[in-house]
């Protein structure tokens, strides 16, 4: 049996026949070769990842096609299940890492051993002047961001740092913790559960870095679509479902009038703008889950081995940055 590879590499494609190849020629290019692909064809129509294994035999590569879409935390996990890995890298089907992607994140770890997992600097594909993201930012009202995202890369996020987690288009996490954590949420399906992983994790004791030579050009939401009703519906949700499973102790209670009112502000922002907007179906749907999300949370929480005074360092705090991130993502300066 060949030995264990030191990262596997999980995909999830679905309808992503258009940017598979780059993705794997990039793959192909990296500077360290001891991995292995383990790519999930999620229910896709395009037939793009029939013969890959024929067509990419420098790869180790191996496929896994679903009879359907069962969303993108549940084919990461069943990726994650497959993996022999000790370590393992997410990377989105439209994300194109340079060659020593795996190299820099796996230096950054070698000689960061405070940190377990690690968020990669996102250049915007079609526009690398721009940031696509540099780590995820966690606001005390619930909302998360990609930090600096539609900014102009030259001199931004070009030092490594502590983020609060890694947008899960190019992350890489020790196998072992993402399991402790108990893996990506699958009720979740989409969007969010980058984020709602690394607050477990951070529940957990550990400690994400943002590692700047590590890079990848990201087109984003090639199968989603910006601003679609997918995004909203699940990205809503699921902000209301982290909120309440992980904010910890009296930093729930703390921050829950600042949660209500946000929420409330872009129920009536987006209603306005979309006339129809399915932001209430969302936040319909996520009170109604609340009692399982409850029966959730008491499990992170009596697990936690961090006291939630230990976390306030590393949440944002000012009370107007959901709002500029929000005029940040439909404008660039």
């Amino acid at each position: 049996m060949p030995a264990s590879p030191l990262i596997s590499v999980i995909i999830v494609s679905w309808n992503s026949a258009e940017h598979l190849p780059r993705c794997l020629e990039s793959l192909i290019l990296q500077t360290v070769q001891q991995f292995e692909i383990i790519l999930i064809d999620n229910g896709s129509m395009d037939r793009g990842a029939e013969g890959l294994e024929q067509k990419y035999p420098k790869l180790d590569l191996r496929v896994e096609r679903l009879p359907s879409n069962l969303g993108f935390a549940a084919a990461n996990n069943i990726g994650a299940r497959h993996a022999r890995g000790r370590w393992i890298a997410l990377l989105n089907a439209d994300a194109f890492p340079d060659p020593d992607w795996l190299e820099a994140l796996l230096q950054a770890a070698e000689t960061n051993q405070e940190f377990t997992f690690f968020a990669s600097r996102q250049l915007q594909a079609h526009a690398p002047e721009f940031l696509d993201g540099a780590g995820d930012a966690y606001h005390i009202s619930g909302l998360g961001w990609r930090r600096y995202y539609n900014l102009r890369s030259e001199n931004r996020a070009l030092h490594a740092e502590e983020v609060f987690s890694p947008c899960g288009a190019a992350a890489l996490y020790l196998r072992d913790d993402f399991w402790q954590a108990g893996g990506l949420d699958e009720d979740y399906f989409s969007y969010f559960e980058d984020v709602d992983l690394g607050f477990r994790l951070r529940l957990n004791g550990k400690k994400c870095l943002y590692v700047p030579r590590a890079v990848v050009r990201h087109v984003g939401s090639a199968s989603t679509k910006k601003r679609s009703s997918f995004s909203v519906y699940y990205g809503y949700r699921n902000m209301i479902w982290t909120f309440v499973k992980d904010m910890p102790g009296i930093l729930f209670w703390l921050c829950l009038p600042v949660h209500i009112g946000t929420i409330l502000f872009f129920i009536l922002y987006l209603t306005v703008r979309d006339r129809n907007s399915v932001v209430w179906r969302a936040v319909f749907d996520a009170l109604s889950g609340l009692p399982e999300i409850a029966a959730k949370r008491r499990i992170i929480q009596q697990n936690r081995k961090v006291r939630p005074q230990d976390l306030k360092y590393i949440l944002s705090t000012g009370l107007l940055e959901p709002y500029l991130e929000f005029i940040k993502r439909n404008g660039r300066k």
